[in-house]
């Protein structure tokens, strides 16, 4: 059993389960007792014939066999049956209510934390929350519980038969366990240190693990195959180390566990084997005596167990209390109101930005305005914060008060849900599901028809790519969309955000796998597709964003200049400068190309 604030509750709420259970391990329990009391009764009617029933000697014969013996046998294996039966049901099934339920609540708080979250805690350890550590306190719970029952229920029965008997050989009995009991408190302290960085360790090799399986095609071009397979061995043997520690406490648990256990049955032997001798016991009653210990070994046993459970337990439930306890550092502040319709309207003002964990500014006293229906493209050198822009207007982090609006209103008294259900996004990095192409594109929707998704994908230029497939929208893509080529992973997330419609559409970096003549296509598509709704596009190249209605040249984090193509051009040298360059770059490119026709 297993106490803390995240787990304390699911007592109270499986209560009568639980109370169920214990009823059930009651009467399991008490019957199992009685049958060293007919195991006594048959050793008796063998070796005198009869059997001491109080005062009255009964014969032993076939009617009292049948009568006393075998019916109450078949009654006590029917109870052992339908108790056990019920007990199991009872507190395994409250266990796995409390898994399903945690795992609920472990799943919603992930999906509730933001990204800076996910930048410092690793996808393969928190994997393990869900997998060993969850499963451990699930464990812990159901199973936990029915063996401190049993124990507590067992032992004491079984042990208050044993004082009836003869008080000084139970007293005898006694004293090796109280020793166990010292000795598995002390080693249970270190068992918990030890289990908790069992799960560290495993936690690192499931962490390393999803992240080369992610990474595969990476480690294979760099041929570093042998190195991912060394580092793996590293935290296999860190795995082996942790587990051969905790392992080894627990078989010392056991050996101790079973020496006492065995020197108490040298001890009823011995002692009792006396008192039969001295006709104090009859050798009936020492076989029932013993069948009274056989029971406490178990409620022994349960104790070591336990203590060696519990140990796990504590250290699972404090690595998910930490999940559970992380709070949401990006939230709806007190005071927000939603919106009937956003129309697109954004503008920041003075706004100075830094990451929580960040040592400087990334941007700084940033103004600019969009209208709604405006078409703006943002552009800049690598690491000048065009991303951190739009993350700030989706509410990725936190936004300092008054410096960023939509549509006339403060983004904090807006709810991030109304937010975030008014814009469409494709990020640099176009994740995609293990799914269908068509589930892929009408993901961001709830209702969209096969015509939709297919009309979103033309708009993105990707419908005949998807033609050629040969199950076409239903091909399953491999896992984070491996199993499409860059350009088209990006027109698949393109699609995906015009199935939208939002009222405003934000592409980063969204067209740098295509070829140009795909970039044009897409860009007049959005033009006639996206007309009165706002659409911002980050390009590093010029051409993406030259027929753009607006342009945002950003540089260190500082807004440089806003206008169109044209008077950008005239009145920003380093505008002109990034034009100039580019082109130059592109006509190098177009000569070698000739050269290499030509030569060819």
């Amino acid at each position: 059993m297993i106490f803390g604030k995240h787990i304390n509750r699911y007592y109270l709420r499986y209560a009568p389960m639980l109370i169920l259970g214990a009823l059930a391990l009651f009467l399991v329990d008490y019957m199992q007792l009685i049958i060293p009391e007919l195991y006594s009764a048959v050793i008796e009617g063998l070796e005198t014939g009869f059997v001491t029933d109080g005062s009255n000697s009964i014969r032993f014969d076939i009617s009292y066999v049948l009568d006393e013996i075998c019916r109450p046998m078949l009654f006590v294996i029917l109870s052992l049956v339908f108790g056990r039966f019920l007990w199991r049901v009872c507190f395994f099934g409250a266990g796995i209510k409390l898994e399903t339920d945690l795992r609920g609540k472990m799943f919603d708080r992930c999906k509730d934390l933001s990204q800076q979250y996910y930048q410092v805690n690793k996808v393969g350890n928190m994997m393990s929350f869900f997998t060993n550590d969850l499963a451990t306190v699930q464990e812990c719970f159901g199973w936990g519980i029915m063996m401190f029952f049993d124990a507590v229920v067992l032992g004491a029965l079984a042990i208050i038969k044993m004082i009836r008997m003869n008080y000084v050989l139970a007293l005898l009995c006694m004293i090796p366990m109280s020793l166990l009991l010292i000795c598995s408190l002390i080693v249970g302290k270190y068992m918990s240190k030890k289990w908790e960085k069992r799960q560290e360790a495993f936690s690192m090799l499931s962490d390393f693990s999803q992240e080369s399986f992610a990474g595969i095609a990476v480690i294979k071009a760099f041929v570093k195959e042998a190195h991912e397979l060394i580092e793996f061995k590293k935290l296999t043997k860190n795995n082996e180390d942790r587990n051969v520690e905790y392992t080894k406490l627990s078989t010392l648990l056991h050996v101790a566990l079973t020496l006492l256990i065995e020197s108490v049955v040298c001890v009823i032997l011995g002692y009792g084997g006396y008192l039969v001798h001295v006709e104090t016991f009859k050798a009936a009653q020492l076989v029932e005596f013993i069948g009274y210990f056989t029971a406490v070994i178990w409620p022994i046993m349960a104790v070591s167990e336990l203590i060696g459970m519990h140990a796990q337990g504590k250290a699972s439930l404090n690595r998910i209390g930490e999940l559970l306890d992380s709070k949401p550092d990006v939230f709806d502040r007190e005071g927000v109101s939603d919106v009937a319709a956003i129309r697109g309207d954004i503008e920041f003002r003075d706004l100075t930005f830094r990451y929580p964990d960040g040592e400087f500014d990334v941007l700084q006293n940033v103004s600019f305005k969009i209208n709604a229906g405006e078409r703006v493209g943002i552009i800049g050198r690598t690491g000048s914060g065009k991303t951190t822009l739009v993350d700030l207007i989706l509410r990725t982090y936190n936004v300092p008060e008054n410096t960023v609006f939509i549509d006339g209103i403060d983004v904090n008294k807006i709810p991030i849900k109304t937010v975030r259900a008014n814009a469409a996004y494709v990020p640099q990095d176009n994740f995609l599901f293990s799914d269908t192409i068509e589930n892929n594109i009408s993901f961001a929707t709830d209702g969209g028809t096969h015509d939709d998704v297919e009309y979103a994908a033309k708009m993105a230029d990707v419908h005949d790519n998807i033609s050629e497939f040969t199950l076409q929208y239903q091909s399953i893509l491999g896992e984070r969309g491996v199993t499409v080529s860059g350009g088209q992973k990006q027109r698949i997330s393109i699609a995906r955000a015009l199935m939208k419609n939002a009222p405003i559409l934000i592409l980063d970096d969204s067209v740098s796998a295509v070829d140009v003549k795909t970039e044009k296509a897409i860009l007049e598509n959005l033009r006639s597709m996206r007309a009165n709704l706002t659409t911002l596009l980050i390009a590093h190249r010029v051409s993406t964003i030259e027929q753009m209605d607006k342009i945002i040249f950003i540089d260190e984090g500082k807004i440089v200049a806003v206008g169109k193509y044209s008077e950008l051009y005239e009145s920003c040298a380093d505008f002109k400068n990034l034009v100039d360059l580019q082109k130059l770059d592109e006509e190098r490119s177009a000569n070698t190309s000739e050269e290499v026709s030509a030569n060819a």
